[in-house]
Formats: structure tokens, C-alpha cells, sequence
């Protein structure tokens, strides 16, 4: 499980931190003070569920820099910095977005794009991808990442996850104020009480991973419109399917949880798999058409 589990895990800390001082905050009692509000339950909901994805889009960048250790690039250093600035170049040209910043870190094969907005965001290859495959096949796995962010991938995934989010929160509030009620019946006291509280942070939890599940099956489409999107990039498909087939013979690097959704990986585990299996994935593209 990679790439999108720290932007899950993110967004899911967001939530339940939100609904932790929300309950410190006397919110919830507001909500629930003559019996619960449905309207303004779900409208606190939208705020708490888009809040967790936005803030996790708008600190994507600076976050991966960090957490993978990239070190940007202008091409103005190694021949091959300078190839692979130009290749960014090139292909964010033809794809009509504005030209991505380009870095490299150390590690075993993998790439990723990241960024809030289109014409700012980060393509990173690492090290090992260089060093591991021809200039045709790393080619192709940039044309990959700048489809990433030409099909808008980032902001599409923080809608998907602002809407999980959304009825996490919900469901999780509605759910616990029906607990608290039966636990309290008979009692006479105003607002939630200690199984309101326990229940919707459990349930923030356990939902959060479920709505992870639907948030992952999306991330497998996307990978596929991204293969296809490199190989109009490129003008032919052979670079990425030979892109793709040697990335089955290789360990693909583990990339810091914020960025794994965003990277490569092996497809295993399907529910939670971010990527399709790369036999999948040869065999799109191999009957796309051009």
C-alpha cells in the first residue's frame, strides 16, 4: 500500500484531530443540545472532510521534499540533469501546463509528481530509476508523472477524499449520537456524553479505512489514463510498455507514505492498492488506441 496511504493517513489525522477540539470546543454539545441537527451536522461535516484533504494538497510539495530528500534541479549541472530538466520541459510543453520543478533523490527505482496547482507542481525521479533503465524508458516514466499533473490527478484525488471524508464524519457523528442515546436512556443530562465521544473517533477511524478502499480503486484508474497519457506524450506506446515490463523485473523503492500514491508500486494487495498490476497495465495499453 503505497502512495496514497499518508495522504489517506493525513487527511484521517485532520479528521480526527478536528474531532477531538470540536468535542473540547463544546461542538458537538451544540449540535446535539435539543437532539441532532442534520443539517448542521452535515455542513460541519463538508468542513471537517474537505478541511483534512485541502490542507493535505496544499502542503503536498513542501512535504515531499522533505520526506524523500529532493534535490531540485534547473539542468544547469550533470549532462543528465540537463536531459532530464529538458525532457520535463519538453513534455509539459506539449501537455499545456507550466513547467514543473524537477528533482532527484537517492533510493531504489521510483518517480513521483506531486502539487496543489498544475503549473507549480514537482516531478521527482530517483536514482535508482536512472541508473536502471534507458533513456527511453525513464523518457517514458516522466511523460507518465507530467500526465499525473496535466489530467489534474492531485486535486481530482482531493475531491474524491474531501467526499469520503464528508460522510466519514457524518456517518461517524450520526452512528454516535444513536450509541449515546441508548447508553443514556433514562438519564436526564444535555449532550453528548463519554459514548459519543468514544464511538465517533472510533468510527472516524474504522470508516476512514473503508473510504479508503473507494479512494484507492479511483488511484487505479488514473494510472491507467497516465500510461496512456505518456505514450501521446512520447508519439508511441513501446517506451512506456517497455517502461512498465522492466519495472515488473524490479523492487520498486519505498517512497515516504505522503508520496506512495503518487509513485510506483507492485499492485499487491488489491483492495488497498493504489496501482493496478503491471500485467494490467501493459495489457491497457497494449489495446489502447493511440
Amino acid at each position: 500500500m503505497k502512495r496514497i496511504v499518508l495522504f489517506v493517513l493525513t487527511n484521517l489525522a485532520v479528521v480526527v484531530v478536528l474531532g477531538i477540539v470540536s468535542s473540547l470546543l463544546g461542538v458537538n454539545r451544540y449540535l446535539t443540545a435539543n437532539g441532532l441537527n442534520l443539517g448542521m451536522l452535515l455542513g460541519f461535516a463538508a468542513v471537517m472532510g474537505f478541511g483534512g484533504a485541502i490542507i493535505s494538497l496544499l502542503i503536498s510539495k513542501p512535504v515531499a521534499k522533505w520526506s524523500a530528500g529532493v534535490q531540485v534541479i534547473d539542468g544547469t549541472g550533470s549532462a543528465d540533469e540537463a536531459w532530464i530538466v529538458e525532457t520535463v520541459r519538453r513534455f509539459a510543453d506539449k501537455a499545456g501546463i507550466g513547467m514543473p520543478e524537477v528533482g532527484i533523490f537517492e533510493g531504489e527505482p521510483n518517480a513521483f509528481a506531486t502539487g496543489a496547482f498544475k503549473n507549480s507542481a514537482l516531478v521527482a525521479v530517483s536514482t535508482g530509476l536512472l541508473q536502471g533503465m534507458t533513456r527511453d524508458e525513464v523518457e517514458a516514466v516522466i511523460g507518465h508523472e507530467v500526465a499525473h499533473i496535466a489530467n489534474g490527478d492531485m486535486v481530482t484525488m482531493t475531491l474524491i477524499q474531501g467526499v469520503m471524508n464528508t460522510f466519514v464524519v457524518f456517518l461517524s457523528r450520526v452512528i454516535g449520537y444513536l450509541v449515546d442515546s441508548w447508553l443514556s436512556k433514562g438519564e436526564e443530562r444535555r449532550g453528548p456524553g463519554i459514548g459519543y465521544m468514544v464511538t465517533t473517533i472510533v468510527l472516524d477511524i474504522l470508516l476512514g479505512f473503508l473510504a479508503a478502499i473507494i479512494v484507492a480503486w479511483f488511484s487505479r484508474q488514473r494510472e491507467f489514463r497516465a500510461d496512456k497519457g505518456s505514450s501521446q506524450l512520447m508519439g508511441r506506446k513501446q517506451p512506456m510498455i517497455n517502461a512498465l515490463a522492466r519495472l515488473g523485473g524490479m523492487v520498486p523503492g519505498e517512497l515516504p507514505k505522503n508520496m506512495a500514491a503518487f509513485g510506483i508500486t507492485s499492485g499487491v494487495g488489491k483492495l488497498f492498492s493504489t496501482h493496478p498490476p503491471i500485467e494490467e497495465r501493459i495489457a491497457a495499453l497494449q489495446t489502447a488506441q493511440q
